[in-house]
């Protein structure tokens, strides 16, 4: 029997949106265990070989990463198999560049450059809210009493956020410094504000939430409308806020988030 987590991959199993071809070798990367889960993240060795070319091998890949010229989220990762997400800043000090991790409108993995300015922050969906169980006063045995319960959400990416804003709830953005961690902006999960879907087969597309129906004891759907005005929906959980209004706090990739047809892609849409 096989114990302890498992290490390897086959590149057949691996999640399609890699985009991995098919004869280049029997195994793939297995990410990691991180803030993502397995099939909702990229490992960090797919990114430096496939994506950006700075390695042509995956010995490669762990040369850079060992001489700690990566960072995710502001912090040094020298794992080559470390996990990126949604949302997630890639930083690489010696080219000077920056990057933010998002879907594009066919749901794959897409590296969208940003600014240094842009780069100090992230939005977090926030999945859960609570608060903690009430602990002791201190550690003197002799002092008994317990404390106040500690208020505290959960965010897409793992992040354990204490004492937050107080209008805070499920469903809702927040904005969080990669510096101190602390929040510095939220966005509430309201009609009218611009979403991002994160998950499913709309995976990519941003649009303007028009209204949301509640199916007790099933999935509550939303309705969504880009810009071009076209309608779709989808599960409430594949939603993420990003911009209040149809101002984003973040910026979007070219084609802002509009799925387009074979035909417009090929620039035959409306010809003879």
């Amino acid at each position: 029997m096989a114990r302890g987590p498992k290490k390897h991959m086959k590149r057949l199993a691996a999640p399609k949106h890699w985009m991995l071809s098919k004869l280049g070798g029997i195994w793939a990367p297995r990410p990691s265990t991180g803030p993502h889960k397995l099939r909702e993240c990229i490992p960090l060795t797919l990114i430096l070989r496939n994506r950006l070319k700075y390695a042509l091998t995956r010995r490669e890949v762990n040369m850079i990463c060992m001489r700690r010229l990566v960072q995710v989220d502001n912090k040094v990762r020298t794992d080559k198999n470390y996990p990126l997400g949604l949302m997630d800043v890639l930083k690489l000090e010696k080219t000077n560049e920056q990057y933010r991790v998002l879907y594009d409108v066919k749901g794959r993995y897409t590296l969208h450059s940003i600014t240094k300015e842009e780069g100090e922050y992230k939005l977090c969906k926030v999945l859960k809210q609570a608060k903690a169980k009430k602990a002791s006063i201190g550690r003197n045995p002799f002092v008994t009493g317990q404390g106040a319960a500690i208020p505290f959400i959960v965010t897409h990416d793992g992040r354990t956020i204490r004492y937050p804003d107080p209008s805070i709830n499920v469903n809702d953005t927040v904005k969080v410094s990669l510096a101190s961690g602390n929040v510095i902006g939220h966005l509430k999960y309201e009609v009218g504000n611009l979403c991002f879907v994160k998950k499913g087969n709309n995976k990519g597309r941003i649009g303007t939430l028009v209204s949301t129906e509640r199916h007790p004891g099933s999935y509550d759907i939303v309705h969504l409308k880009d810009r071009k005005g076209n309608a779709f929906s989808t599960r409430q959980e594949n939603v993420m806020v990003i911009g209040e209004g149809n101002k984003p706090w973040i910026s979007i990739p070219r084609g802002k988030g509009v799925r387009t047809t074979i035909l417009e892609d090929a620039g035959l849409d409306g010809k003879q």
